[in-house]
């Protein structure tokens, strides 16, 4: 499995492991890597769900009563659905964008696939992210999984990780290596 910028937990990667046998055995990898997406991307979007999701304060009754309504309104069934049902009623809610990198690490290995972390100051258009992964599969020698993350403070360029490999091409990290340089020189 690749690397990733975020440390995973013990917990979520035994949640993950366990779903991903789950949806092996059902051959949906695809469609509950598709739904743990959906979910994820509902949290990013979401400062309450976010809130219930890492907050201690709410019991596992409560966590339990929004996850199914959830769920349900977003027709997270199957798996999935039941899945995070199972994790709120356990109160491992924290664990979920864990479990989510976790599980997106496992189907990549499974699929003979390499995760690439990339920051970049502006999202990527359609052909320079196909220009990428072309030249990552060209450089690596298998398909690469774009895991692309926006920030703006790093001005232009970008940074790729993959595994403990890091290329970083970025105007910031020029402008301070070359103030380092003037520093040296003055």
């Amino acid at each position: 499995m690749a690397d990733t910028t975020q440390p995973i937990s013990g917990v979520a990667e035994r949640y993950a492991s366990s779903l991903f046998e789950l949806s092996l055995e059902e051959n949906a990898i695809d469609a509950v890597a598709s739904d743990l997406s959906r979910f994820q991307a509902m949290i990013d979007d979401s400062a309450d769900l976010k809130r219930l999701i890492e907050s201690p304060v709410f019991s596992a009754a409560e966590q339990l009563s929004a996850i199914s309504a959830l769920t349900e309104k977003a027709a997270l069934g199957g798996l999935v659905g039941n899945f995070l049902k199972v994790v709120a009623s356990n109160r491992r809610l924290f664990a979920v964008p864990g479990i989510v990198s976790a599980f997106r690490q496992m189907a990549a290995s499974h699929r003979g696939e390499v995760t690439a972390d990339v920051t970049t100051a502006h999202a990527l258009s359609a052909a320079q992210d196909k220009e990428l992964k072309d030249a990552l599969k060209a450089v690596i020698g298998k398909d690469v999984t774009l895991n692309v993350t926006v920030d703006p403070t790093i001005l232009g360029g970008l940074i790729v990780k993959v595994g403990s490999r890091q290329i970083d091409t970025s105007l910031r990290t020029k402008l301070s290596t070359l103030k380092l340089s003037l520093k040296e020189v003055g």
